[in-house]
């Protein structure tokens, strides 16, 4: 009774009218983008506790029956099916170093997918703070634009790979004018004196954010003789990116001074949807951040708002499989929806965040979808957000799913990573 009375509210959460505050931000216009709630439409949502018609009412049922049928439809028909790590997979550890005066130390890792020559390899870096009893819970998130981004300090090796067009960038590379470009968005020292050890990693290594037909990064290391490019429900770019975050705990799993059992995974706007992605497929994880991660990733995808499936696979064709394009023009015909993504991380933590501002995410669509989650969390006999509309910007919410809507657009900023670090105090418990 408890469990349908919870699932009854959550319904109720996704019909209620609220009201988006206008913004001055310039939106993307064109005549399939649409800001006006009277015209999203309420196409009903598929229920994650209902397993080929029969009710889901105990968490062994979800663990059991129906959370591997929803993963399975995401790995077929969104995100595609990624290989199992390569045997001869290694991992080349350089020398400890002191960092951030003394606050931490820091060490990069080359992570080799292959023993060909050439081939593609992911170099991940790591910041574990000092002075605190070791192992310590991480953050582990990819980054945009290398490693050497993420901080200014001039010892972090200079990323050699396929950039995409930016400040800075010569001829798809990154220059020295780059570095430490995105260190707003990873506040090392901050993250650090919290207790907590980063790592990241940039995730052109894995695959280079293009189109190409699938011909540069990991995914040919895996074809079969004879194939050219992913079957239609095989991985795409946001897939790779997670198998990725999952080789990358490979190797902090071999290290001794973070916690393998308290890792976070985090990624913003398509590496939200990575990071989301990575938690559903990856259960290591101990808990999951999405932050403005939008269509594909948090945002109900059954709400025209903002983003929408069609405009995904036009213009980002590489990110999912080719599966997802059947769904482009027809999307109430899709199995699934992002709240049983979200849904998918229980009875781990998880947060999803967004940005008033950034309306091409849809910020409600992505509260309604981790309300829509909650009815799977109550299975465990969990708590999730804990309110039923959505509440006023800068005012976190929520027990094991958190959220929060902030002032401003879309981006990772301090504020975010506070209430993170918050969230993680409470449920990996840094010392």
């Amino acid at each position: 009774m408890r469990t349908m009375m919870l699932r009854h509210a959550a319904l109720l959460a996704i019909a209620a009218a609220l009201t988006l505050s206008p913004v001055a931000r310039a939106q993307p216009t064109g005549p399939d983008v649409n800001y006006d709630e009277s015209r999203v439409g309420e196409l009903p949502l598929p229920d994650p506790l209902v397993a080929w018609g029969t009710e889901v009412k105990d968490a062994a049922t979800w663990r059991q029956r129906r959370r591997p049928e929803i993963l399975e439809l995401f790995r077929a028909q969104v995100y595609g099916r990624s290989p199992a790590p390569p045997a001869e997979m290694r991992f080349e550890v350089d020398a400890p170093v002191s960092a951030l005066d003394g606050k931490a130390t820091r060490r990069e890792i080359r992570i080799l997918f292959t023993e060909r020559p050439g081939g593609p390899v992911m170099d991940l870096l790591l910041f574990v703070p000092n002075g605190v009893e070791r192992p310590v819970p991480a953050f582990l998130g990819l980054n945009f634009q290398g490693n050497h981004t993420v901080h200014p300090d001039p010892g972090i090796t200079l990323s050699s790979s396929w950039m995409r067009d930016g400040p800075g960038v010569v001829d798809h590379r990154a220059t020295e004018a780059t570095r430490g470009r995105a260190a707003s968005r990873w506040p090392v020292e901050t993250i650090v004196s919290r207790g907590y050890a980063l790592a990241t990693a940039y995730y052109g290594d894995i695959d280079p954010d293009f189109d190409d037909g699938f011909q540069n990064g990991v995914h040919p290391l895996f074809y079969r003789e004879g194939q050219t490019r992913p079957d239609a429900d095989e991985w795409g770019s946001i897939a790779a990116w997670a198998w990725g975050l999952s080789r990358a705990l490979d190797y902090l799993e071999t290290d001794n001074d973070v916690d393998a059992d308290r890792i976070a995974v985090i990624g913003h706007s398509r590496l939200g949807k990575t990071a989301l992605w990575a938690g559903a497929e990856d259960e290591r994880f101990a808990m999951v951040v999405s932050n403005d991660s939008g269509e594909g990733g948090a945002a109900l995808s059954r709400r025209w708002y903002g983003e929408t499936v069609g405009r995904l696979n036009r213009v980002f064709p590489h990110w999912f499989c080719a599966n997802y394009r059947q769904y482009s023009d027809d999307v109430e015909a899709l199995p699934v929806d992002q709240h049983m993504l979200i849904a998918l991380a229980a009875p781990r933590p998880v947060y999803v965040a967004s940005a008033l501002e950034d309306r091409w995410a849809d910020p409600r669509g992505e509260f309604l979808a981790a309300k829509a989650a909650e009815p799977v969390y109550a299975l465990f006999g969990l708590e999730g957000l804990g309110v039923e509309e959505w509440p006023p910007p800068d005012t976190p919410v929520g027990d094991v799913i958190g959220y929060h809507v902030r002032r401003g657009g879309h981006d990772l900023t301090a504020y975010d990573w506070g209430r993170y670090l918050d969230f993680a105090d409470r449920h990996l418990g840094s010392e």
